[in-house]
């Protein structure tokens, strides 16, 4: 019997030469095959309807099971699909390769290069959703992250490990920002993942947004909106995946996504597909805590897991500028600090149109020093003292000396408003921005104030 026990053990342990299903229904977005002995999470393939025009039309990824069918979505399109067609498992282990061979070049979701640059060499498998890291496994931020953007340096300092959201409606500088900040910052590596975007933007943001240089130490990978939610969604996973291999180099790497919301609206999609049913408007509940999980690899890590870190910048869109929309909300929840890009200083011809009396930096006393942080609280509260007021000066209906602080903010409003405008194909230094700030706070504390000693 023991003998028995042994040999029917060995066989539950063995894995199949290959698992076959068959294809029993469309329906929409989703594929259902029958008899497909394949978890959640798999990669499958369609051998029949392999196109050399579309190499990810045949592979789909098993994302749900109904009873004895699985859920299958293609990362392709699902034309050319009939009853009764075979499906193959490929494998369960969801890893792309990554390398340093990847700097300076255009990725797909899956990867693959698509730049017509040549193939890609010494890449390592890396998991594209990994076990999250441990609390007690993050360093404290205490390094700041030089942008080269004034605003941000001097109002919303960055720090290395960091998560920060761009909070932004479209045609406000969203792209432009980004590509300042790619070019000019101080991390070793940038990490770009454009998600969803418009196909013709991407060349955009690539050869003028970008540049050569910045293009240069930069990975860039694309998933635009006409490809299937499911290869927008594993283009997020796999630009935090090649931030990780940096990271576990004690390389910074700066990892830019543009945007998170399009990543929440492909998981919707997949969910929807898969038989979740909708919560928060039309949202499912694995869209949320995909989206922690997507926001939490961010970070900076013990000297015993390599040191380094990745300081994560997300764009979330708000619709009609709503910052009460249910993924704008929840990422709020959940980074450390927002921007926010105002429509109105867009308007004016403010550029970067950053609202600095609304962007929050959470780190920003860790890595600042006390000089720095009172010449910002007195900016700020110049600048928050002149906001009150706006409408009456801009009408000329304000009475001067009815108060004399905000006299005093009203003076200096031009110099300030001229500190945060910058050219942003020109980065700047953060000594030299921080002592035109140290500057400008020592001129406007040293005004006379009427009933001031």
């Amino acid at each position: 019997m023991g003998i028995l026990d042994a040999a029917m053990s060995m066989v539950e342990r063995l894995q199949p030469v290959q698992a076959c299903g068959r294809v029993a229904a469309v329906r929409g977005l989703s594929v259902l095959v029958r008899d497909l002995p394949a978890p959640v999470g798999s990669l499958v393939r369609l051998p029949r309807v392999a196109s050399a025009q579309m190499p990810a039309g045949e592979v789909g990824e098993v994302v749900g099971l109904t009873g004895d069918q699985a859920v299958v979505m293609m990362l392709g399109q699902s034309v050319g699909i009939r009853s009764g067609d075979s499906v193959v498992a490929l494998h369960t282990s969801k890893t792309v390769g990554v390398g340093a061979s990847m700097l300076g070049r255009v990725l797909n979701g899956l990867g693959d290069p698509i730049d017509g640059g040549p193939v890609l060499h010494d890449l390592f498998p890396q998991p594209i959703d990994p076990p999250p890291i441990t609390a007690l496994s993050r360093k404290r931020i205490t390094q700041p992250m030089v942008t080269g953007v004034r605003a941000i340096d001097l109002f919303t300092t960055f720090g290395k490990g960091q998560r920060i959201g761009l909070f932004a409606g479209p045609g406000v500088g969203k792209s432009t920002l980004l590509g300042a900040i790619t070019r000019s910052c101080e991390a070793d590596v940038n990490v770009v993942a454009l998600i969803g975007e418009r196909g013709r933007e991407v060349q955009d943001f690539i050869a003028h947004s970008l540049g050569p240089d910045g293009l240069a130490r930069t990975v860039v990978i694309v998933a635009t909106g006409d490809e299937s939610p499911l290869m927008r969604i594993r283009a997020a996973q796999s630009a935090c995946a090649v931030c990780e291999f940096f990271r576990a180099r004690g390389l910074h790497v700066m990892l830019m996504m543009d945007s998170a919301t399009r990543f929440a609206h492909a998981q919707r999609q997949v969910g929807l597909t898969a038989g979740e049913p909708p919560a928060s408007k039309g949202y499912t509940p694995s869209v949320f805590s995909s989206l922690a999980r997507l926001l939490e690899r961010a970070g900076q890590l013990g000297d015993d897991l390599g040191g380094g870190s990745i300081t994560g910048l997300y764009t979330v869109l708000v619709e009609g500028d709503d910052m009460t929309e249910p993924v704008a909300d929840a990422a709020r929840g959940i980074l450390d600090g927002h921007i926010i890009l105002s429509r109105s200083l867009a308007q004016k011809g403010h550029y970067p149109a950053i609202d600095v009396l609304d962007s929050v930096s959470r780190v920003q006393g860790e890595v600042t020093d006390a000089a720095h942080r009172g010449a910002r609280v007195q900016l700020v509260r110049s600048m928050a003292l002149y906001r009150e007021v706006e409408d009456l000066v801009q009408i000329g209906a304000y009475a001067k000396g009815s108060n004399p602080e905000t006299d005093v903010a009203i003076t200096f409003h031009g110099q300030i408003d001229e500190l945060l405008r910058q050219d942003l194909s020109k980065g700047e230094g953060f000594e030299d921005a921080k002592k035109k700030m140290l500057a400008l706070a020592m001129k406007i504390s040293s005004t006379p104030v009427l009933g001031r000693k």
